[in-house]
């Protein structure tokens, strides 16, 4: 029957239930009509399926399922009105919806406001978890079936995908109907293998993605080649496309997208747990003032992971991948990756091949028609180089030594042994789209391809502006097979025992599976570190000499000590690790991942406060820093390391200013690319303020800024430097980075840090008027005064009522010295252990102070 044929023959068997309108719409399996239900006097929609799926379905099963959706309550989903069939054709009635498809607004708007991308994906997934756990499977979440109306999301079509492709799949194929797009099914769903939940939160990640990026995460010339890129791409980083895309968001598409149905979320209310973090909470929180006026070191009872101040997991989940991913091995992310690559390869040599580390940066391939890309080609391969060049750990050949290859097709093996090197990085540019561009990188070795291929497209006019995320992308890549290959050659070598080794293996395969369950099962996370550490035990049994299962049941056992709440059950697994780290340092007392665990599991000894005697205290700090400092002479490229070293500087009495910057250096001159680069450029720039290197914090500042643009650290760096006198204060940009700052931070701490940012304001305001006599000198003090006034605030938003002492800073700015001591006497009572020292000497910003017998007296009070 022709599709002409539907209305009229549909309006005949229905013409005394519903009055037909208009077409609203049609797809490749139906086509909708407005109505008005005569009986009940209202608008709704009603779908027919074409009759070739019609006849594929049958009418009964059309019924069943429609019954089972038809159970489905819930305010996120549209409900069904009435079904049946008419005349041969299979219908079914809905609500009319007064607003539009998501499909419409995206067509409309082509990328969403980030709030409203993730609200709409909630409510699906809150609608999706509603029907899963009736066990129906929608099959088919796609743009086209949520509709938006009155601010709030509705699914559609619930049941109908599964008709189309159990009942008919093979029928419809033949007459050349399509049964929904495969931009957004699963890999297991393109294959034709029975599919779960699972499918529907691939489906509803791929979907999240175009919300953002403005397009889906895989596309290409036909089905097949679409459905290729699902299968055997890695899915390409959103913030790569959109910068300001917080990574938790990012984190729960790579969740979702995940290949293996087992490797994602396995329940919607899991993936809603992911993406369900407040924006911003990944980023740095909020730390009290300790040294000089500024405390930014963590206090109390939270362990903070090694060389970082916000506490991730210690090994990063396949799905929570950040954007910024260095090259050295991490002292607690030894394993996790290497575990699958012992089942995809032949066993690998007992020797370690240097050349590994050897890189080689092929000329990117400009795949454009009339090879109008090449200068961008060459643009990202010289800049590809740079970047990885900054890496101690590497060896990467110089532009030169692989020009001779550019547009050339010379094997690559070819290359690699003409460079003498052991890894090759091979890209290519190609045009997707109008004005867009795909960018791709694999990394190889003289045997063949070593990882999947990274592939992300990014507008035309950005591109020279992505050299940083190709050099992150290319990085992550890196890390996960050098990381990983070396790890199993050094461990195969380490051991005789092939009993030994597999079980260290089966152990860091379940290590693998709790990093992805530690967010959303927690409880399952714990259950399978305790195996892996029984495992470990079992290897420890067979090879008693072998001391990798025991620095791994160490840092198995700070895993679970960061996953417990309780503080005294952290502080027994603590010290639990700390017998672990001992007894491997008695098998091999030089071992420097054993040193470093040691050091690491110290200092988390000590800020968990397990002692109160401070003699006891200051040991456990002075024995951390010996053993990391040791670690780092064994092992110089151990970035982590020097980052934790960095972190202790600062809570040692006094703080060190010069030792954490000295180690932040190392860490950050032994992987540009380190996992928290973040945090070390943030403690560079703090670190050369505080000892008024303000041209070395400028660098570290414009650094950050470069790289993090959506960090809010960065924007206040700028902000706090307008205060030195290397600057002329800027009022108006001052204003603007503040706003910037509050704009960016964390959302459950915003209100201090937009308080914060105020006060720098109210500084550089008075500083202006020092430049100004007369009338303009005194408006802008009382300008001043107004704007510090209003940046006061309760214990609500300053429970630790820093702000004053910050008030203090900015007064002295514009010569209210008696005013900063009223402020610092209040501050110094709450905060007795202050210390306004840098180094030994008087911290820049109280220098003014220095001579007044009240400052003084406020120096004796504190340390």
């Amino acid at each position: 029957m022709a599709e002409l044929d539907i209305l009229p023959k549909l309006q005949a068997a229905l013409q005394d239930r519903y009055e037909f309108v208009r077409e609203l719409g049609r797809g490749g399996m139906a086509v909708v009509y407005l109505a008005r239900d005569t009986k009940h006097d209202r608008e709704v929609a009603v779908k027919v399926l074409f009759p070739e799926l019609a006849a594929s379905i049958g009418g009964d099963r059309f019924e069943r399922e429609i019954k089972l959706a038809a159970k489905l309550q819930h305010p996120h989903i549209l409900g069904l009105y009435d079904s049946g069939t008419a005349d041969g054709l299979l219908f079914y009635v809905m609500p009319f919806v007064k607003g539009e498809s998501l499909r419409d607004r995206l067509d409309r708007a082509s990328q969403l406001p980030i709030e409203d991308a993730i609200q709409i994906t909630l409510e699906v997934s809150s609608a999706l978890g509603h029907a899963h756990e009736q066990g129906i499977v929608h099959r088919d979440i796609k743009p086209e079936n949520i509709l938006l109306s009155n601010g709030h999301s509705l699914v559609a079509d619930f049941g109908i995908a599964k008709l189309a492709s159990e009942g008919g799949a093979q029928k419809l194929t033949q007459t050349g109907m399509a049964l929904g797009t495969p931009v957004y099914m699963a890999p297991e769903q393109a294959a034709g293998e029975t599919v779960g939940p699972t499918a529907d939160i691939y489906s509803l990640g791929c979907m999240l993605y175009e919300m953002l990026a403005g397009e889906p995460p895989y596309t290409g010339k036909n089905a097949m080649a679409i459905m290729a890129r699902h299968a055997m791409e890695t899915v390409p980083s959103i913030r790569i496309v959109r910068s300001s895309v917080p990574e938790e968001v990012e984190e729960a598409i790579f969740a979702a997208l995940a290949k293996t149905p087992t490797d994602r979320p396995q329940t919607a209310a899991d993936f809603s747990a992911i993406l369900g973090v407040p924006l911003g909470a990944t980023a740095t929180r909020r730390v009290t003032m300790r040294h000089t006026a500024t405390r930014r070191v963590p206090t109390g009872a939270s362990m903070a992971y090694a060389g970082e101040e916000a506490p991730p997991a210690p090994v990063v989940p396949v799905w929570r991948r950040p954007a910024t991913i260095g090259i050295a091995a991490v002292v607690l992310a030894v394993a996790g990756f290497g575990a699958w690559r012992v089942m995809a390869k032949p066993p690998v040599p007992k020797t370690v091949d240097p050349l590994l580390k050897r890189i080689a940066v092929a000329y990117f391939t400009d795949n454009s028609p009339d090879h109008r890309l090449r200068p961008i080609a060459d643009g990202l391969t010289e800049g590809l180089i740079r970047a990885l060049s900054q890496v101690q750990t590497l060896t990467v050949v110089s532009p030169n030594g692989v020009a001779p290859y550019r547009g050339t097709d010379t094997p690559p093996d070819s290359i690699l042994k003409a460079v003498s090197a052991g890894t090759l990085v091979i890209g290519s540019v190609e045009p997707e789209g109008k004005d867009r561009v795909r960018v791709t990188t694999r990394l190889r070795d003289a045997n063949g391809p070593v990882s999947d291929n990274v592939s992300f497209v990014v507008p035309e006019s950005q591109l020279y502006a992505a050299e940083d995320s190709v050099a992150q992308e290319v990085s992550r890549s890196l890390r996960a097979w050098l990381g990983g290959e070396i790890a199993l050659r050094e461990q195969q070598a380490a051991t005789k025992n092939p009993a030994a080794w597999s079980l260290v293996r089966r152990a860091e395969t379940m290590r693998k599976d709790a990093e992805l369950a530690d967010v959303s099962d927690p409880a399952r996370a714990k259950t399978l570190l305790t195996g892996a550490d029984s495992l470990l035990q079992q290897a420890e049994a067979a090879d008693g000499g072998w001391i990798e299962p025991i620095i791994l049941r160490g840092e198995l056992t700070y895993q679970l000590a960061r996953l417990e709440r309780e503080v005294g059950v952290r502080g027994r697994l603590v010290d639990q690790g700390l017998g672990l780290a001992g007894r491997a340092l008695a098998i091999d007392g030089g071992n420097a991942k054993a040193l470093a665990l040691r050091g690491t599991l110290q200092l988390a000894s000590w800020q968990l406060q397990q002692t109160a005697d401070p003699v006891a205290r200051k040991q456990l700090l002075t024995s951390a820093k010996t053993d990391l400092t040791q670690a780092t002479q064994i092992d110089p490229t151990m970035a982590s390391a020097f980052a934790t070293l960095s972190m202790l500087d600062y809570n040692e009495t006094p703080a060190d200013v010069y030792a954490a910057l000295k180690d932040a250096r190392s860490a950050y001159q032994a992987d540009a690319y380190l996992r928290n680069s973040d945090v070390i450029l943030n403690r560079m720039f703090w670190a050369s303020y505080d000892t008024e290197a303000f041209g070395e914090a400028n660098k570290w500042c414009a650094e950050g800024r470069r790289r993090y643009p959506k960090d809010f650290r960065f924007a206040a760096c700028q902000l706090w430097l307008m205060l030195t006198v290397d600057q002329k204060p800027d009022v108006p940009a001052a204003w603007k980075l503040a706003a910037e700052v509050e704009s960016l931070a964390p959302v459950a701490t915003r209100g201090y840090w937009a308080h914060n940012a105020q006060q720098i304001v109210g500084g550089v305001i008075g500083r202006a008027g020092l430049t100004l006599s007369g009338a303009q000198a005194t408006a802008l003090r009382d300008s001043a005064e107004r704007v510090l006034a209003r940046a006061r605030a309760d214990r609500t938003i300053d429970p630790d009522q820093e702000l004053p002492g910050y008030e203090a800073v900015m007064r002295v700015q514009f010569g209210d010295l008696d005013g900063a001591i009223g402020l610092l006497q209040k501050y110094v009572a709450l905060n007795p252990d202050h210390t306004f020292e840098v180094g030994g000497n008087v911290h820049w910003w109280w220098k003014k102070l220095a001579d007044r017998p009240a400052f003084q007296a406020l120096k004796s009070k504190g340390r």
